[in-house]
């Protein structure tokens, strides 16, 4: 009876090293993106790719195009690929409870970056500091609209989705910020195709609508173009602030000059390294934290030369020639 319970102790621990090489030697993971033609989205899919390359992991990066049926082809394919781990930055948080549904399933571990889910099981949550990093940027604002006299005006918002987690997060943030300061919010505009037309008009109608309007604050940053445009024909250029989230290279230059009161700054190309390697850590048996929150840069005139080293490598993902090789 002994040696049969030794026999299959031997077997047992055959079988539990056979699916430990397995793990290990599967080095093929998938990055599930909502849109990568969004730079924010660029930005981190470099950094997933980076932290893959150097962990040795082969990435497969799928854009969804911010369209819920593409990205549910990509989950089935990424799953039918055998992947050992999905990275995912979902279009909703609601999408993401059906992705994280199938790579259950399908036994495939999954972590998020950024946006969230409304429930589901799932290895970390990568996020930013939405809430706080909002709050930063309206204080900014806030004072900004004191210092030029405009405190009596109100501020537009143009929103991403309120039914993602992070959109509703940055919403309540700044406005709890610039209502510290007796600073109202005029209306808010919810953004659905983020193109440039769609910003320019919800900024022109908001121009248009409220006459004491002193400030928009865009809550993304790639078409803020559309938004200095509306201000510029609508005769309101210097007279109507414009501030957003996240950043663009040209930033660099737009927020010393004063055409930007500033941006709040997210890490996309840290978030994506801390996904890889919580997905690594993971995959190796290691102890992976739930939730990490990266916290957002408040940036304005009067810091971004300080925080510039910071701003190119982990905003705009700038790699240096040494990541690049």
């Amino acid at each position: 009876m002994s040696m049969v319970k030794t026999f299959l102790t031997l077997c047992l621990l055959y079988v539990s090293i056979l699916n430990a090489q397995t793990i290990n030697d599967n080095k093929k993971l998938a990055y599930i993106v909502s849109d990568i033609q969004i730079p924010f989205w660029d930005i981190m899919a470099r950094g997933i790719k980076n932290k893959a390359g150097t962990l040795g992991y082969q990435i497969d990066i799928y854009s969804a195009g911010n369209d819920k049926k593409t990205e549910l082809e990509a989950v089935t394919k990424a799953i039918n690929d055998k992947v050992a781990g999905i990275i995912v930055s979902p279009t909703t948080s609601s999408a993401c409870v059906t992705i994280l549904k199938l790579a259950k399933n399908a036994k495939i571990p999954v972590i998020i970056s950024d946006i969230g889910t409304d429930d589901g099981e799932y290895i970390s949550y990568i996020s930013s500091d939405n809430e706080k990093g909002a709050y930063d940027i309206g204080q900014v604002l806030a004072n900004e609209m004191i210092k030029k006299g405009y405190d009596k005006g109100t501020v537009g918002i143009i929103a991403i989705p309120q039914q993602r987690a992070n959109g509703k997060a940055r919403t309540t943030g700044f406005i709890k910020a610039i209502s510290e300061h007796n600073i109202k919010s005029a209306d808010i505009k919810q953004q659905v195709n983020f193109s440039y037309q769609e910003t320019y008009d919800f900024a022109k109608e908001l121009i248009s609508k409220y006459s004491n309007l002193k400030a928009i604050w865009l809550q993304g940053s790639d078409k803020y173009k559309g938004a200095l445009d509306a201000i510029e024909h609508t005769g309101k250029k210097d007279k109507i602030l414009l501030i957003t989230f996240d950043a663009e290279p040209e930033f660099l230059d737009m927020i010393p000059t004063g055409v930007l009161v500033g941006a709040a700054m997210q890490q996309p190309y840290l978030m994506g390294q801390y996904a890889v390697d919580s997905m690594h850590n993971h995959l190796n048996g290691k102890k992976v934290e739930k939730n990490i929150q990266l916290p957002i840069l408040a940036v304005s005139s009067n810091n971004i030369q300080k925080m510039l080293p910071t701003i190119k490598r982990n905003v705009l993902g700038i790699e240096s020639t040494k990541e690049q090789k």
